[in-house]
């Protein structure tokens, strides 16, 4: 049977650790308590925080009972790591309220019930009562400046510009982990591979303030995932309009579907590995369907179906598949919900037809489709015009309530690929 790090390891998900045999040795022998930090920075997480969701979702599964950790204090502060400035400081009250959304959110992924529970932690319970005083007597004095000076993601901001506030982020990051371990018995932090030096500067804390000696075996570890990137080096999960996120109405399930399906030949196995639970078995079949047929895009396909199916629902699925066909399979516009044509045709051009009724040919140049009556006429006597996908050669059509998808939308397509929404 393969263990979790076997898994973990086969799945290219281990960047670093902090003593290897000590940390199997642990696995193997007691469920682990672990933890992993998501500061709100914004209302919504992203699919570049997936990975580490799933990586606590697979100790999950383990056996092990993993700690979510919202940063409502962190959050305030700004984590320098990864960042080649200093960031914007959000007021109280938009970090509580992106705290709150990204616990729901949290709360869809891992199990809150049965013997291994996920329990939900946020850091502001215990740093945003603490004082100045108590903050520099009882913690900082642990730190010494060379050795936070050193850290990665302190020494490249040195040169640009990094301030006091975001300087103190990885004492306050060491902080959580030492009172985890203390009051919880976390023994575990896992993050992406960015996180290594705060990871680290945590494990240093818990040793001092536990008092073990140098040589003594650790009572907590650190476990970093690598950062995910695309084949042509590019950051995964941005594109031209901006991040994919969890947040169906930031992007939406049709968005996220189409994402995953246009996935690069070059990285959709490792993606498989990294994003699903598919077995090494079906990852490896997947495999030999890419080098053999490739022109099917299997893989590709079960990519944005598994992940699709675990962030939003196997409907969303369903539904996803539908608008795909519709709209490149030669599927029935007509057939389409107004949600789903709202979907599947979010960033095209649109225009809001104020009138009951309009002629196609009026239309067709109100809306921008046409530059000139002259040309809508052409265009529509060429065949050049749909009306939610069928063909229109009649100048003389007049528009109205029978051409409207579920009684909201007309989608209008000249030539092979410009749609454009009537409203």
């Amino acid at each position: 049977m393969t263990t979790l790090l076997e898994d973990l390891t086969f799945r290219g998900l281990v960047n670093q650790m902090t003593d290897e045999e000590g940390l199997k040795e642990l696995i193997d022998k007691e469920s682990v308590k672990l933890y992993c930090g998501f500061d709100p920075t914004g209302d919504s997480l992203h699919i570049g925080h997936l990975l580490t969701i799933l990586t606590l979702r697979r100790f999950q599964l383990a056996g092990h009972k993993p700690y979510p950790l919202v940063g409502g204090a962190t959050g305030l502060i700004g984590d320098p790591s990864g960042k080649k400035a200093e960031r914007t400081l959000n007021e109280q009250t938009v970090v509580e309220g992106y705290s709150n959304k990204i616990k729901t959110q949290l709360q869809r992924f891992l199990d809150f019930d049965g013997t291994n529970a996920a329990t939900l932690v946020n850091n502001y319970d215990w740093i945003g009562s603490m004082t100045v005083i108590d903050f520099l007597r009882d913690v900082g004095k642990y730190f010494g400046l060379n050795y936070m000076l050193a850290k990665e993601s302190v020494e490249t901001r040195i040169e640009t510009g990094i301030s006091f506030t975001e300087f103190s982020y990885q004492i306050l990051q060491s902080y959580d982990f030492y009172r985890l371990n203390k009051e919880e018995g976390v023994k575990l932090q896992i993050g992406g591979s960015d996180q290594w030096g705060n990871i680290t500067a945590g494990l240093e804390l818990i040793r001092r303030m536990s008092g073990e000696e140098e040589g003594e075996r650790p009572k907590a570890f650190g476990f970093t995932i690598p950062l995910v990137t695309k084949a042509d080096g590019t950051k995964f999960g941005k594109t031209e309009g901006g991040a994919i996120w969890l947040d169906p109405e930031k992007t939406s399930p049709y968005e996220f579907y189409q994402f995953l399906l246009n996935t690069d030949d070059q990285d959709v196995i490792k993606f498989l590995k990294y994003f699903t639970f598919l077995t090494r078995e079906e990852i490896e079949a997947l495999e030999i369907e890419l080098k053999e047929r490739p022109h099917e895009r299997l893989p590709h396909r079960r990519l944005a179906e598994e992940l699709t199916a675990f962030v939003h629902s196997e409907a969303a699925v369903k539904q996803a598949k539908r608008i795909s066909e519709a709209l490149f399979g030669g599927g029935d516009l007509k057939e389409l919900t107004g949600e789903e044509v709202l979907q599947g045709f979010k960033d095209v051009p649109s225009y809001d037809m104020q009138e009951p009724e309009k002629s196609l040919v009026d239309l067709l140049v109100d809306a921008g489709i046409s530059p000139s009556k002259r040309q809508a006429r052409e265009d529509i006597k060429n065949g050049a015009v749909y009306i939610n996908g069928d063909r229109c050669q009649d100048i003389d059509k007049q528009m109205g309530m029978d051409d409207k998808i579920d009684g909201q939308f007309t989608i209008i397509r000249r030539g092979k690929k410009k749609f454009y929404l009537i409203k």
